[in-house]
């Protein structure tokens, strides 16, 4: 299967390096899309390795119809792990300001979100109303 995982800049996406290893084993395709706070939390170079592809976190790269739409297109399911509270508020509000985002409203996959955030953040009635939306 076509899986696209998407990784948000929480302090939990050190964990994606162990969902990606789990992925690939299992036989699927797997692609990253990580958001420039990911990447601050877990390496570039890691991800691609046990992915067997480029890391794409550029919404403006150079492609035939641009990288948001080849990889919605591509995906047959999305996971975004972790998801924080400022992705999951602006995917409640179809606000799309990276490549993340777009590729979410794009796409006709599967989607499953994962989030991942302190409890305060969790609880907090803007995080829940928000997870109710989606």
């Amino acid at each position: 299967m076509r899986i696209l995982l998407g990784i948000t800049g929480g302090v939990a996406a050190f964990k994606a390096a162990s969902i990606l290893r789990l992925l690939t084993e299992k036989g699927h395709d797997v692609r990253v899309v990580a958001t420039e706070n990911a990447l601050r939390v877990i390496g570039e170079t890691t991800l691609a390795n046990l992915s067997k592809h480029k890391v794409n976190v550029d919404l403006y790269a150079d492609t035939e119809e641009g990288a948001h739409i080849e990889l919605a297109d591509w995906a047959e399911k999305i996971l975004i792990a972790p998801a924080t509270a400022s992705l999951l508020g602006r995917l409640a509000n179809g606000i799309a300001t990276d490549l993340l985002t777009n590729v979410v409203m794009a796409t006709s996959a599967q989607i499953t979100i994962a989030p991942a955030m302190h409890t305060n953040m969790f609880t907090n009635q803007a995080t829940q109303s928000n997870i109710q939306k989606l």
